[in-house]
């Protein structure tokens, strides 16, 4: 006869079995299905079983830009079916998992081949059929390739922008898991402490960690913990190793011993990402000038050329494909090569000490993101997107005038269009009927106005990136501020309540002994509302609606606090300790950062200034000095032209051959905007570049960095630009008005 707990075991194996094979809508084993009673009028299809709740979680969690390429993927691969070789599926799936994306690789090359497939055919359709240019076909096919190794190499990038982002966070994850093991001994409810006060992409895995051992994936949180930090052994070993001390430290008879572990997790991750950024910083010297000739200082040489090589291009070929082929290389296939680059170096970046956008931490904040209006005692929020929207559709506008007017005006009416400026013959649109066609506008006026697309598009971007993120980051810089001096506050407020005054009463001393900073004005906050208006500490400091954390927000400062509270509970011994080592650990933390801004410090200072300030005006400086030779050379056809026929044939008439060397150019509105566009898109690419290097994947610094960078560089531009160009024009002018023209 079989025990009761071999009967439980065998029992609980049989039904189990059963439930597995409904649930898979299989029969019994060694039965047959039974018989429904009447005819089923439609089949029932068995759907997999899903979590709604994990469908939710996801949903809050992961960025939008990965859920849009996840369902790309995933429609892709029902269209088609290609399926990458093993050694690749292996390593676009490790990938893939990397970034919590519910794809497959077959989707992911799928989506690749389906792109290109369609730049090639629509390319080469416009090519053949639209513009009648071989060169936009190639264009075309050579785009198909691109976005082929693009978006097969689309999951690494992803995966790498994921990591980059999560590292960052590294230094504030342990900092937050060791500063909660301190006083509490629980693997998880410090990393849940933890994920409460990160923001994603480092939150969404903690919170999977946690969600893994929910659901049953693993049997304790140390299992799921050590499945995770494997994804991270190619990046961050010294991430591994602080959890591992974190770990063993759990296992300590002795409470000494068990501290010293945690401080030394900490220690351990900080030394590291010094030393590692010290190598990279070393590493990048190399390829940061490499990205300055290729994106500014060889294209520029190129344009100083491009005027005279179109001039003759134009002789037999028409003004407007010659300028679209500028636009594709210069506007299209320069900038993919920059970003692609620019990610490349900063996907080597190691782990660094980052900061969070405080208006996601808090729904409060929200508002700090757009413009308010206060009309009536009510406050109206405005997007930003409709300023944008309105700055670039009116200098648009303005800017495309020449052009709507070209294609408005009948032809022959153009032709006789009088100048405005009779001395020097200056036109404000000045058609052109050549050989290939109509072409223009050449005049001194369209070039002017052109200059309202670059700037309506530079100035328009600026604002809305300036807007999104100066009032967070002026709130940001003052919790940092306060942060800064938070850890002599922290200390002064640990001997405090070890003195044996209640919290209440010492939180009062140390705002009075910080008067007249932020860390005084923090504590005195704290203080007034205790005592005014009743509250306890806990209300006082985390109240969604009056706490003092909404006037202050940092991640920093609400951990702190609520550490202060959790030891607290075991007496003011513990919560003196407490407060105190907390101050350390943000010593530490603001040391490293320093260590680590003053190793970028040297490369950053000089991009910021090439970025800002010189590539704009050496841009402005060639397309005054392109507008010149352009006039200057169809001038010049113009005379020559006179001349030949006013010899009546004769033979001092000049070549045909000499007349023809010449074309009429590109025309000085096109190029303007060509260049304009190619300022704007380097100013992005290496705005971007530069703040992934001094802080990492931080989105507010990196807003307020492109705002005030396209703001400065495209008003410099604009003025360099403007200002050359009526100066040069009006000198070739004057030149070309002195060379009699012959008159029969």
């Amino acid at each position: 006869m079989k025990s009761l707990s071999e009967q439980e075991e065998s029992m609980a194996r049989k039904y189990s079995g059963l439930l597995e094979n409904a649930l898979d809508g299989k029969p019994e084993k060694g039965k047959q299905a039974a018989k429904p009673a009447q005819p089923v009028q439609e089949e029932v299809s068995v759907k997999p079983i899903l979590s709604s709740n994990y469908l939710e979680f996801k949903k809050e969690n992961i960025p939008k830009h990965l859920g849009f390429y996840e369902k790309l993927c995933n429609k892709a691969e029902r269209i088609i079916k290609i399926s990458p070789d093993k050694k690749k599926t292996a390593e676009l799936q490790e990938y893939l998992t990397l970034c919590h994306l519910e794809s497959t690789p077959t989707g992911a090359m799928s989506l690749a081949v389906i792109t290109a497939f369609i730049i090639v055919l629509f390319g080469g359709a416009m090519g053949f059929l639209v513009v009648n240019s071989t060169l936009v076909t190639i264009y075309a096919a050579g785009m198909g390739l691109f976005a082929y190794a693009a978006l097969i190499k689309m999951p690494e990038f992803l995966a790498n922008n994921f990591r980059l982002a999560a590292s960052n966070q590294m230094v504030q994850c342990i900092f937050y898991v060791a500063t909660f093991m301190r006083h509490t001994s629980n693997l998880e409810l410090a990393i849940r402490f933890s994920a409460d006060r990160l923001i994603p992409p480092l939150a969404l895995d903690l919170k999977k960690i946690l969600w893994d051992v929910e659901t049953g994936k693993y049997d304790t949180i140390k299992d799921s913990l050590d499945s995770y930090l494997e994804t991270w052994r190619k990046w961050n070993m010294e991430f591994i190793e602080s959890f591992h001390l974190i770990e063993g430290s759990l296992y300590e008879p002795s409470d000494e011993r068990r501290l010293t572990l945690i401080d030394k997790s900490l220690d351990i991750m900080l030394q590291e990402t010094y030393e590692k950024m010290l190598r990279y910083s070393h590493d990048l010297k190399s390829p940061v000038t490499m990205l300055y000739m290729l994106g500014i200082v060889l294209p520029v040489l190129g344009l100083v050329i491009l005027p005279m090589a179109a001039s003759f291009l134009t002789s037999d070929t028409p003004p407007m494909k010659i300028a679209l082929n500028i636009a594709l290389l210069y506007n299209l296939i320069l900038p993919l090569v920059l970003f692609y680059m620019s990610r490349m170096v900063l996907s080597k970046r190691p782990t660094g000490y980052g900061q969070q956008d405080v208006s996601e931490l808090n729904p409060e904040l929200q508002p700090l993101r757009n413009i308010v209006l206060k009309l009536g005692g009510k406050a109206l929020i405005i997007n930003p997107l409709w300023l944008t929207i309105g700055v670039m559709g009116f200098m648009i506008f303005m800017g495309a005038v020449p052009f709507l007017l070209g294609a408005i005006i009948p032809d022959d009416v153009l032709l006789q269009e009088k100048t405005f400026d009779q001395t020097l013959g200056f036109k404000l649109l000045d058609y052109k009927k050549t050989d290939m066609g109509f072409a223009g506008p050449y005049g001194l006026g369209a070039t002017v106005l052109s200059f309202f697309i670059p700037l309506g598009i530079g100035i328009g971007l600026g604002l809305y990136f300036l807007i999104k993120s100066k009032n967070v980051l002026k709130l940001r810089e003052e919790a940092k501020a306060l942060e800064e001096e938070f850890s002599s506050a922290l200390f002064q407020l640990g001997n405090r309540i070890g003195d044996g005054l209640p919290i209440e009463l010492a939180i009062s001393k140390v705002g009075a002994m910080m008067a007249n900073t932020k860390s005084g004005e923090f504590f005195q906050l704290v203080s007034q509302k205790i005592v005014r208006q009743g509250m306890s500490v806990q209300k006082a400091i985390f109240d969604p609606k009056v706490g003092a954390l909404l006037a202050f927000p940092s991640p920093l400062i609400e951990s702190s606090m609520k550490v202060l509270l959790e030891s607290a509970r075991k007496g003011p011994l513990a919560a003196s300790s407490a407060m105190i080592n907390v101050s350390q650990y943000v010593k530490d933390i603001h040391r490293v950062d320093e260590r680590v801004k003053d190793l970028m410090a040297d490369i950053i200072s000089d991009m910021k200034q090439q970025v800002g300030v010189l590539a704009p005006a050496i841009a402005g400086i060639v397309v005054g000095i392109t507008s010149m030779i352009i006039t200057i050379i169809g001038r010049l056809t113009e005379q020559l032209s006179a001349i030949t026929e006013f010899s009546g044939g004769s033979g001092t008439a000049i070549p045909t051959g000499v007349i023809t060397l010449f074309g009429s150019g590109v025309p000085t509105y096109f190029f303007q905007i060509i260049i304009g566009l190619y300022i704007i898109e380097v100013t992005i690419i290496l705005t971007i570049l530069i703040n992934g290097i001094e802080n990492g994947a931080d989105k507010v610094a990196e807003k307020f960095s492109l705002g005030s960078n396209l703001m400065k560089g495209t008003i410099i531009y604009g003025i360099v630009a403007f200002a050359i160009t009526m100066v040069f024009n009006i000198i070739a002018a004057s030149i070309i008005s002195g060379i009699a023209t012959p008159v029969a």
